[in-house]
């Protein structure tokens, strides 16, 4: 038996702004951060959950892990799991904390940081990837880790155990693609940041190219003129007729007019979809978009959204509301891996695929379980994952992609158990002579204008 005897918090914090990594139309120079959590127990074992942010605001983050933490504190971890469902409730329920959510922003941030410890933990205890324990249970074990409050006018426990069994027959196929590697196909959003020259965006396009990707994802929304000229060079770099597909990305910078007018300024280069056109928050919004779109001169184009979106409330009505072409969850701003079965859930209900939003440190080493999830447990089908060639080097498991396809996770845990060496040279503020954050190198970041 493992209990839990205590946790850490840490803040840590890439300087990704310096070379502009991770920009576009709404962030201009976010530093790529963790707010970290490693949750101790009385055996060797050790849960490790983090939570992704672009810099400022990392250490309220950290705050909140530290108030959820101290709830599982003294529990056993078999207590914890026995009943995941319960045990989520019991997170989200404490009355003072739930005053300042409920169940989204800073608290639900730190919530998924805390739940995915826990599931790092398990996983390490039972000597599996944390996907494969999905795999290994029956659906109505899989349906048991959900809370369903809230969403049971779209999705029942029971609707969610018989959509489950509808491909239960053919799971050991999946888990065998799993195995060899074929279980999710990836796209590549490494050369599309906004803030990279044109030369390196050509160059990095036709890196991308020879390195297999099918699906290439660009940054728009700085200027019409500018976006133009990059999709010209991404469709000369990946063509219109090689099977290639370009989907680009807002980052909620436009209005609702707004992102219909632009987009149709934009659909000559056949985009499969926009994603985050308008605020994350406008479902009808995105419902109207969707709508405006669907038929211009060039072909449908799709609207695709849920890396900022709150919880499974919200997505339930985008999908209730039709207002989806795709759905990308974020696997650490909604409750971590139980909330993230409920959404996969209410996608396979609603017929939408899911491609999770893996554009942060950590990401991918979580989001590659998720999409091994859904193709191998909750929608029986391949869709896509978004793998973003940066920072994976600062990770003990590391996402890779082999061949066009994420390799899928073999090591027991979450993937996402960063290196103690990288924790202590990146840690915020950091200790004088240790700490990136306290050099010279870090001063134009530190004291430079906020932007």
């Amino acid at each position: 038996m493992v209990k839990i005897t205590g946790f850490v918090t840490r803040d840590v914090r890439f300087p990704t702004s310096l070379d502009k990594t991770g920009s576009d139309a709404m962030n201009a120079a976010g530093d790529y951060s963790s707010a970290y959590c490693i949750i101790k127990t009385d055996s060797q074992h050790e849960g490790h959950g983090m939570t992704f942010t672009i810099g400022r605001g990392n250490e309220i983050v950290c705050a909140a892990i530290s108030t959820i933490a101290s709830l599982v504190v003294g529990k056993d971890l078999d207590e914890i799991t026995a009943d995941w469902g319960k045990t989520w409730r019991y997170l989200v329920s404490d009355s003072q904390l739930r005053w300042i959510g409920p169940e989204k922003g800073v608290i639900h941030l730190a919530l998924g940081a805390v739940v995915n410890g826990l599931w790092d933990l398990w996983a390490k205890t039972l000597a599996k990837p944390v996907w494969r324990i999905i795999a290994d249970m029956t659906p109505e074990e899989v349906v048991r880790c959900i809370d369903f409050r809230y969403i049971t006018d779209a999705l029942t426990p029971e609707e969610a155990v018989a959509l489950l069994k509808e491909v239960e027959p053919t799971k050991q196929d999946r888990i065998r693609d799993a195995e060899q590697n074929r279980a999710v196909p990836a796209y590549t959003t490494s050369a599309g940041w906004l803030g990279y020259s044109e030369e390196k965006l050509k160059a990095l396009l036709a890196q991308s190219v020879e390195d297999g990707f099918k699906h290439f994802k660009l940054k728009v929304g700085g200027s019409l003129e500018n976006d133009k000229r990059r999709l010209t060079i991404a469709r000369e770099a990946i063509g219109y007729d090689k099977g290639n597909v370009l989907m680009v990305d807002a980052n909620q910078v436009w209005s609702v007019p707004e992102a219909i007018t632009y987009m149709k300024e934009l659909a000559q280069f056949k985009p499969w979809f926009i994603e985050e056109p308008t605020s994350p928050d406008d479902v009808l919004g995105h419902a109207a978009i969707r709508k405006a779109l669907s038929d211009t001169p060039y072909g449908p184009i799709g609207v695709a959204t849920g890396e900022m979106c709150q919880n499974r409330v919200m997505f339930k009505q985008f999908l209730q509301a039709g207002a989806l072409t795709v759905l990308q969850p974020d696997a650490c701003r909604v409750g971590g891996v139980n909330e993230c079965l409920a959404i996969l859930l209410l996608a396979r209900k609603f017929g939408i695929p899911i491609v999770p939003h893996s554009g942060g440190v950590g990401l991918p080493e979580y989001t590659q379980h998720l999409s091994t999830i859904d193709y191998v447990v909750i929608s029986g089908k391949r869709s896509l994952l978004e793998y973003v060639d940066h920072l994976h080097e600062h990770f003990e498991h590391p996402a890779s992609v082999k061949d066009g396809y994420i390799v899928t996770p073999t090591e027991p845990g979450y993937s996402v158990q960063m290196k103690p060496d990288s924790m202590e040279q990146y840690s915020f503020p950091g200790e004088p002579g240790k700490s990136w954050w306290t050099s010279e190198e870090a001063k134009p970041i530190l004291t430079g204008p906020r932007i």
